[in-house]
């Protein structure tokens, strides 16, 4: 998959940082003395830690040069590094490991959560949320597209993004470890400015690894497609904007 774009993921800054507050609002840790922030994208979640836990040593990981050149140019006071979250092994224990919207895109993320949080000292806090859009017009519109044009055999391979599990596979991985657990689901309305800001929402995240197969020419025609239904599956409200539909999925656990 190509390399992320910091610019086109924080147009969208304040609704993509809201499930990161609301995750945030159920950790519950004080004092901290370590913090991670695992797929810190470009360091709009690791403000919020940061800005919270000022006493503690945060440190953002992700896997996007473009996303942490970002990231360090917002917060330089605070460390990244660049890693693979799916094989990545903290080199000392975190208090708090935090991940906003990330491990949908980590094969075997569930196994990589057991591993964080076996990772965690007792009373350590693992605090997750992945998008749980899959089913949504936004998702279902580009796996449709990309079967129903001539580039329909670029899309043979399908799409990797983890399926996500339900709650109780979450529960049974983590609920082994830890004290307390917290898992809930939360359905955002976005408003937007139209049909073309939700193309533009996903062209940030989703609509990536589909853009990635295909060419300039056959980029354009793809995405005039893509927001025509866009458009039939989200009508114009009373002022003209249109609702993203948007389900997250949450997670917090505490080490026993």
């Amino acid at each position: 998959m190509g390399e992320w774009s910091a610019a086109q993921y924080l147009k969208f800054e304040d609704e993509r940082s809201r499930p990161a507050r609301d995750l945030l609002a159920r950790v519950p840790l004080d004092r901290p003395q370590r913090v991670v922030d695992v797929g810190c994208g470009p360091g709009n979640s690791t403000e919020m830690l940061a800005d919270r836990y000022p006493a503690a040593e945060v440190v953002g990981l992700d896997s996007s040069a473009d996303m942490l050149a970002t990231a360090r140019r917002r917060l330089p006071d605070v460390r990244f590094v660049e890693a693979d979250i799916a094989d990545w092994v903290p080199d000392r224990p975190f208090d708090l490991a935090f991940a906003n919207a990330v491990f949908q895109w980590v094969p075997d993320h569930l196994g990589v959560i057991g591993r964080l949080l076996e990772a965690s000292p007792p009373g350590g806090v693992l605090a997750m949320q992945v998008p749980d859009n899959l089913d949504e017009p936004t998702h279902r519109l580009m796996a449709d597209v990309a079967r129903a044009g001539p580039w329909r055999g670029r899309f043979a391979a399908p799409i990797a993004r983890e399926t996500i599990p339900p709650p109780a596979a979450y529960y049974d991985r983590v609920k082994p470890l830890s004290a307390w657990v917290d898992i809930w689901h939360t359905v955002y309305h976005h408003p937007l400015e139209d049909a073309g800001a939700i193309v533009e929402w996903v062209k940030g995240t989703g609509l990536r690894p589909y853009l990635d197969r295909l060419d300039a020419g056959e980029r354009e025609v793809f995405l005039a497609a893509y927001l025509a239904g866009i458009e039939a599956a989200h009508p114009p409200l009373i002022d003209g904007r249109v609702l993203l539909r948007f389900p997250r999925r949450f997670v917090v656990a505490v080490r026993k």
